[in-house]
């Protein structure tokens, strides 16, 4: 009976008392969440100020629900005709617009608060995508696209995509003459889609442009149809970050077989917390501080006026200085009865799809050339790997000068320059610069990589001078300590591929001997201009004149750590 009795005790001691706990242990009774509560508080995260930017893109996008939600109340997706009579601004007054243009005046200077989240809408945008391309350039430069994360990172460029997407549908509802001008510039660009173009903008806009449904279309896309795909993916990506554990810079004691960092509870989560109330704040800032977007200095949509000095949202310059850019004259061809436009169907659609293509065949290519086939948990160096970063600091250059071209007529105007010299320097410049920028970037690289060698092998110029009872002079170099030394010896250098003779053991041409050819070829551009990590023997060799250390040293002779080629994989497979 006493045991009983004790055994009774014991279990309403353990009950909770507090009305959280009792809620917690209520839903955890049924759900079993307590579980998954408990792995993610042991998870661990590395500790790098690069991983936020991930998370400035997350909370961006809340930003964007929690105003987007807001303006969805007040906003009137119509493009019937209305009389506005609406006190602000007095220039509107009277005049015939869509009930589209109407609700948004009345949503900025008639709803309270309503102009606030209006900006605060729009510049959140604005962060959000740039949060994401800023995430992706850390996430390529550092190879962490690599085995088993290729699936994340077409998660992330999808994303990328579905961003644009959001923020041009977004854009173009306000029905003003910046926006309508963007549409104006959409249909272009489908119609000259050969065979099929024409149908195709029949289908979006409900007929001839601007029809009568292309802004409760879009409205559609931009509420319901992209949020939920990016709220989607958004959930993948976090579940495939999890599941394969968080990417880290390499270090001492940093191997593919652990994580070295803080635990998700306390830690990560108060500093995420931290993050999310900061992010807010700066974007509550900027609406609340810097005007954007100011339908009403531009009036309602009209197909007759086109407003010089005219440029859409930052992510969107890019395809309008590809337009700009592109010669007129002799690109219109008729080919069976059909006009075939290479002055839009170019710049608009193969020059983004190239550089669309290159950012998601990349991480296959590149495993494909280095016929790596191990999982990567620790990140490179941009310096060891100077083709993949040569490759994306082009990339970068084009995009830039595209960028810079979609504003050639403001670079124009407020520098007193031609715009017909402005844009046939941009077009040499558009063939010309990313080339530039590999050979540059390339070289740099290996330079760094060339001074990383000396530094292990020699150690740092300390500037002093030594005199031996022999007459010699020497400098003294101060040796890298072990995390300095580790840091610029443990990462792979690949060689190129190697292929297989050509005719097998019966002198039988070998099959797909071509095709290994072509990857070898692509291999050597990759990996023909290396430079070898420092080798024990190297290093043995570099310091067996260790007494100008142990002058430094204060007559003690120099102990060197243990030097490795290349990168480890470790035997530690716990979570620090």
């Amino acid at each position: 009976m006493s045991t009983a009795h004790d055994t009774t005790t014991a279990g309403a001691a353990a009950e909770p008392t507090t009305r959280v706990g009792k809620a917690a242990d209520y839903l955890d009774q049924r759900t079993s969440i307590g579980v998954a509560v408990k792995e993610f508080a042991r998870k661990v995260f590395p500790d790098h100020w690069s991983f936020m930017l991930g998370e400035i893109a997350l909370f961006s996008f809340v930003a964007l629900l929690i105003s987007g939600v807001f303006l969805t109340m007040f906003f009137e997706p119509s493009m019937a005709l209305t009389e506005y009579h609406g006190e602000h601004p007095a220039s509107a007054h009277g005049q015939t617009m869509s009930v589209a243009y109407a609700s948004t005046l009345e949503m900025s200077f008639e709803v309270r608060g309503g102009l606030l989240m209006r900006q605060i809408h729009h510049w959140s945008a604005l962060i959000f995508m740039a949060a994401i391309v800023v995430h992706m350039m850390r996430v390529f430069f550092t190879g962490a696209f690599r085995k088993p994360r290729e699936l994340n990172w077409l998660v992330g460029f999808t994303l990328l995509i579905l961003g644009m997407a959001a923020g041009f549908s977004g854009y173009s509802l306000p029905d003003d003459v910046l926006s309508g001008n963007g549409l104006r510039i959409t249909d272009g660009v489908v119609k000259s889609i050969p065979v099929i173009g024409s149908y195709m903008s029949y289908m979006i806009f409900g007929g001839e442009f601007p029809g009568e449904h292309i802004i409760p279309r879009l409205f559609t896309v931009h509420i319901l149809i992209v949020p939920a795909l990016i709220v989607a993916l958004i959930a993948l990506h976090l579940f495939l970050m999890v599941l394969h554990k968080h990417t880290q810079f390499p270090g001492g004691g940093r191997t593919d077989k652990n994580v070295v960092g803080y635990p998700a509870l306390p830690v990560y989560v108060a500093k995420m917390t931290g993050n999310f109330f900061i992010v807010f704040g700066v974007l509550a800032l900027m609406g609340a501080t810097m005007a954007i977007n100011n339908v009403w200095n531009y009036g309602p949509y009209d197909p007759s006026p086109v407003s010089a000095g005219a440029q859409p949202d930052w992510y969107m310059l890019f395809l309008e200085g590809s337009l700009r850019l592109m010669p007129g004259q002799g690109t219109e061809w008729e080919i069976f009865g059909y006009t075939l436009s290479w002055n839009i169907l170019v710049p608009a659609v193969i020059v983004p799809g190239i550089l669309f293509t290159f950012l998601i065949v990349y991480p296959f290519v590149e495993a494909r050339v280095t016929g790596d086939k191990r999982e990567h948990h620790v990140l490179d160096r941009p310096r060891n790997v100077p083709v993949r970063t040569a490759l994306g600091v082009a990339f970068l250059a084009d995009f830039i000068l595209l960028a810079a071209a979609g504003s050639n007529d403001l670079i124009a105007t407020h520098f007193g320059m031609s715009i017909n010299q402005i844009t046939w320097v941009f077009r040499i410049l558009f063939f010309v610069l990313p080339v530039v920028a590999f050979v540059v970037t390339k070289r740099i690289c290996l330079g760094l990589q060339r001074k990383d060698r000396e530094l292990v092998l020699h150690g740092n110029e300390s500037g002093r001078v030594v005199r031996y009872a022999n007459g010699e002079y020497v400098e003294v170099h101060t040796p890298l300590d072990d995390q300095e030394r580790w840091l610029r010896v443990n990462y792979d250098s690949p060689a190129p591929l190697e292929v297989e003779p050509k005719m097998d053991a019966r002198g039988v041409k070998r099959k797909g001997y071509g095709a290994d050819k072509r990857w070898q070829r692509l291999s050597r551009f990759f990996y023909e201009d290396r430079v070898e990590p420092v080798t024990p023997a190297e290093f043995a060799a570099a310091h067996a004149h260790g007494d100008h250390e142990a002058i430094e040293a204060g007559g003690r002779q120099a102990m060197p750590a243990a030097v490795g080629t290349g990168r480890t994989d470790g035997t530690d497979s716990q979570e620090h």
